[in-house]
């Protein structure tokens, strides 16, 4: 049985290493046990960490499966002129991951990715009709940071 630490169970289950915290905290996540001051999270047999139900409230948002599709990244052009012309601090990044779009300050990609350029054939599909994009492998891990 393999198992793993909070940053890549929370990038496995695509949700937030804070979130991952108030799972372990509440003992949802099956056979994780802390270890001096870290946890320590075994995988199921797909590779997964298991979470239980929780007793009140919708179902949970994170991936029950493996990631099969790429991680696209954008910059927002238009988010940059209007911070600048306005004087705000909005965040320009977007990284869309399956059908979820997060958008922040700082993108840091933890493996090899590759940066396309298509001037005359926009990607409608996966970007939006962007013409520039970062595309990142599905099990590559990418850290999100938004700045307030």
């Amino acid at each position: 049985m393999t198992e793993i630490g909070t940053t890549e169970a929370a990038f496995l289950l695509n949700i937030s290493t804070a979130r991952l915290r108030v799972l372990l905290k509440q003992g949802r996540v099956k056979g994780a046990r802390k270890v001096k001051r870290f946890w320590i999270i075994p995988l199921n047999g797909r590779g997964m960490p298991e979470i239980s139900s929780g007793s009140r409230g919708p179902e949970g948002t994170w991936n029950k499966g493996k990631r099969t599709g790429n991680t696209f990244i954008h910059v927002l052009r238009k988010v940059i002129d209007d911070n600048r012309d306005n004087g705000t601090t909005d965040p320009a990044i977007a990284v869309k991951i399956g059908g979820r779009n997060d958008y922040c300050h700082e993108v840091e990609i933890l493996g090899p990715c590759k940066i396309v350029y298509h001037p005359h054939k926009p990607n409608k599909s996966q970007a939006g009709g962007a013409r520039l994009w970062i595309e990142v492998e599905p099990e590559i891990q990418v850290t999100r940071k938004i700045f307030q």
